[in-house]
């Protein structure tokens, strides 16, 4: 890839976008009692966290997922082809890596439907950027 032809604003916004959508999915606007419920843990148990450390680290990967997927594209993507791969690589790769490892773990289906959700309009929704924006 000739990295003068790949859009690294493109990828920082993805990024940023997803990780917004990541407090907003699991915020308790939308999904956060079936996620706590499904995980086993409580809000005292997120209140323990080092909150700093986990959205540091978690932007730094959903940077890290931008990128690879910006690569995975290529420089100048057509809309329809990035949208669909981003819809099927969060769907058929995240989420039923997820659903195996579910499997074997005992994990409750709600916790699969929650993050297997989140990372299918996560990869989706980067795709849609770095369609738009080559």
């Amino acid at each position: 890839m000739n990295f003068a032809e790949f859009n690294f604003f493109a990828v920082l916004l993805a990024a940023l976008v997803t990780f917004i959508l990541g407090g907003l999915w699991y915020s308790p606007l939308m999904f956060k009692s079936a996620w706590l419920d499904g995980c086993g843990l409580t809000d005292v148990d997120l209140a323990q966290a080092s909150m700093g450390k986990v959205f540091s680290l978690a932007f730094i990967l959903s940077l890290v997922a931008a990128f690879v997927f910006a690569l995975f594209l290529g420089p100048k993507p057509e809309l329809g082809f990035a949208v669909g791969a981003g819809f099927a690589a969060g769907l058929c790769w995240v989420a039923t890596s997820f659903g195996i490892s579910y499997l074997f773990e005992q994990r409750p289906l709600k916790l699969f439907l929650v993050n297997g959700g989140y990372h299918t309009l996560q990869f989706t929704l980067i795709g849609l950027i770095l369609g738009l924006w080559h």
